[in-house]
């Protein structure tokens, strides 16, 4: 018999089987659910995609749709390896969006395969077992079947065939699409509706939870070649209730000329904005309010710190500062697209990046009237800021331009040398220190932010300041790998030690407040190598998220907080302790040093994903599921409001962000105050 007359059903059945395999197992390596309507969902694409490449097949010779089949497969089976790396690696799955920080995994490809678990090979089992199925049982099973079938389905013609398995096609995309829809299908606690995710996945993690890798290829490609037309988001402000009794901390912001300025806007995602940001809760001043008036400010982000750093035997400085200072043991610094850099800009304005991008190299043009460097310029501050290396990475000289930086200095403008081609060999932050210090107006008020480089992995190969301190490490029983981290660590603690010297000698150091925070906990380094230093504690839960987050003065008292905090609330609990004149409404993060913050349900950390965790539990938005830690719980219409509330601070940010909104309010209420006293100067 010719076995070719029934390639059509003969493939299906092999690829589906072999398709969904691979998606079982992507889910459970990735710890996702399997029985879940999402898995229901996923078989339903997997038949779509199945049954469309097996019409494409059954017009090809048998060897060459053998060979494609194979091909996609493969191709299949690698994307969902490298995702499962880039989300153990990087902390997100990666799109073609983010397409710019492959450079973070290819310079640094050794760390980035070692980072892969064991398990995550059993992803390739489905092609293994597919490729030994066609080339040596297929032609003997299937010649076997057909035997026993009717003549009059051996001689059904191949575009008959065809046409059904259309139609089959067909009815499978109207069921699909309900399962997008129908109300027992969908998770009520779920952060994104599937049918906004599958229009645009915007949230990876929970796109890749709903749709398997498979179809989220396929999305992200359709999104990136057809951009979806802007979706007009529509705020409704909350019902207006009693204002509070004014008291001594009231915080009174004028809004006539905003208002006047909305009134006029016909931009429906200005008009959207103006709404939402107006109508954002103004909190109030508190005990901390001005603590900080008139001092100096240096805030320094770390690179790669996590909480190995707070040892007081390798590093004497950064205990002293975490230790004298006020320390914040629930600090978090959430990875996602382009950690640092993302992250950076989040300190900096105090609204959420956007997932599937690197925010601040795309939008590098943008300008911030809220930005931490326009507050201190408007109270007549001299802002600078630092990092030791070049923009091979991040455009830092545009980027820190537009947030309001005087001047910036990168490596070259510091005369710090570099080498951006050796790998694993990055600059000396004591260099940053000294070289930033020169160029510092200390004579004036001040404030500077720094960017240090010398942690930053890999660390498993031999590097400069990798192997420098090494003896310190030598009785311990910690990897090589951690050694080299913590040894460049040591240059950094060196590092801060020379900037209190310098700020010492220039009779400063008291008015000058110290800020320090990680911008994400050393991902290139394995977590076991980790928990060889801090204990298996640090698997648990999110801690391995966990980085220092340190306010330093040595004028005030030693204060350890319990508070959930991250880079987000950075800026707005900066201005009130030096009593700016500003709105906190413009910012995502609040004031964690307020009672209001303390005691409300915005005591938390909110994750790329959208995902969030406090002393109550953590919300998993990727599953849409919540874990308890104690006997307090909340009621699902509680959970469904923190995340509208969270959504709406991403998506708002993110709109905010898109759309250059606080540059086109800055502008705007300039014009509107401009106006206003012009009518003022003719009524006089």
């Amino acid at each position: 018999m010719n076995i070719t007359t029934n390639k059509l059903l003969k493939n299906f059945i092999s690829f589906f089987t072999a398709l969904f395999f691979l998606e079982i197992l992507f889910r459970k390596i990735s710890m996702m659910p399997i029985v879940d309507w999402a898995l229901f969902r996923i078989a339903i694409s997997t038949s779509i995609i199945a049954l469309g490449l097996s019409v494409l097949l059954s017009f090809f010779k048998e060897k060459t749709g053998k060979i494609i089949s194979l091909f996609l497969l493969f191709v299949a089976t690698i994307y969902a390896f490298l995702q499962v790396g880039f989300i153990n690696f990087l902390g997100v799955y990666i799109s073609i969006n983010t397409s710019s920080q492959f450079g973070a995994v290819t310079d640094y490809i050794f760390d980035y395969l070692k980072s892969f678990k064991p398990s995550y090979y059993f992803l390739f089992l489905p092609f293994i077992l597919y490729t030994l199925y066609k080339i040596f049982i297929e032609k003997k099973v299937f010649s076997k079947i057909y035997l026993r079938e009717n003549n009059r389905f051996q001689k059904r013609s191949t575009k008959k065939k065809s046409l059904r398995a259309l139609f089959i096609i067909f009815i499978l995309g109207f069921i699909y699409t309900g399962t997008l829809t129908l109300d027992f299908m969908q998770n009520d606690l779920q952060l994104e509706s599937n049918k906004a995710l599958f229009k645009n996945p915007t949230n990876l993690n929970i796109s890749m939870n709903q749709f398997g890798p498979t179809l989220f290829a396929y999305l992200d490609v359709k999104t990136t070649l057809f951009t979806p037309e802007d979706e007009i988001i529509i705020f409704e402000p909350p019902e207006i209730i009693e204002p509070p009794e004014e008291t001594d901390y009231t915080r009174k912001i004028d809004d006539t000329l905003w208002q006047e300025v909305a009134s006029k806007t016909t931009n429906a995602n200005y008009k959207t904005l103006n709404s939402y940001f107006m109508n954002r809760p103004i909190s109030n001043k508190n005990d901390y309010t001005g603590l900080f008036k008139n001092k100096n400010l240096i805030v320094i982000m770390m690179e790669s710190v996590g909480e190995i750093f707070i040892n007081p035997e390798y590093y004497p400085t950064f205990y002293k500062l975490y230790t004298e200072g006020w320390s914040f043991k629930n600090a978090y610094s959430p990875r996602n697209s382009c950690a640092t850099m993302n992250n950076e800009m989040s300190g900096m304005i105090s609204l959420y990046s956007i997932y599937k991008n690197c925010t601040a190299n795309v939008y590098q043009k943008n300008k911030y009237s809220g930005s931490i460097f326009n507050l201190f310029n408007q109270a007549g501050y001299k802002t600078s800021s630092f990092h030791n290396y070049d923009e091979t990475y991040y455009y830092r000289s545009n980027i820190h331009k537009n947030m309001g930086s005087g001047a910036y200095y990168g490596a070259d403008e510091l005369g710090i040398p570099y080498n951006n081609y050796v790998y694993a060999e990055w600059p000396s932050d004591i260099s940053l220190m000294e070289e930033a210090m020169k160029r510092i107006d200390t004579e004036n008020p001040f404030m500077a932010w720094m960017t240090t480089v010398t942690a930053h992995q890999p660390y498993s190969t031999s590097s400069t300041y990798g192997d420098k301190y090494l003896d310190l490490f030598k009785n311990t029983n910690y990897t090589l790998a951690a050694k080299r981290y913590m040894s460049k660590l040591k240059e950094l603690d060196l590092a801060l030690e020379k900037l209190l010297t310098l700020l010492e000698e220039k009779d400063i150091l008291d008015d000058t407040i110290i800020v320090l925070y990680g911008d994400h906990y050393p991902y290139g380094l394995d977590k076991n190598s980790i928990k060889d230093v801090l204990g298996a504690e640090v698997l648990e839960k999110n801690n391995i998220e966990k980085t220092p987050f340190v306010i330093y003065s040595s004028e005030i008292e030693p204060k350890s907080f319990d508070v959930y905090t991250s880079y987000m609330n950075l800026l707005p609990t900066l201005a009130n302790l030096f009593d700016f004149n500003y709105d906190p409404r413009y910012y995502m993060g609040e004031d964690i040093l307020s009672e209001e913050y303390k005691n409300s349900h915005k005591n938390r950390v909110v994750f790329t994903d959208g995902s969030w965790e406090n002393e109550i539990g953590w919300y998993n938005a990727t599953n849409g599921t919540i874990t308890y830690f104690g006997e307090k719980q909340y009621s699902k219409e509680e959970i469904i409001q923190y995340n509208k509330e969270i959504k709406d601070m991403i998506k708002m940010s993110n709109l905010a962000i898109t759309t250059n909104y606080f540059n086109y309010l800055q502008e705007e209420l300039e014009k509107a105050k401009l106006e206003k006293e012009k009518v003022l100067e003719k009524e006089e």
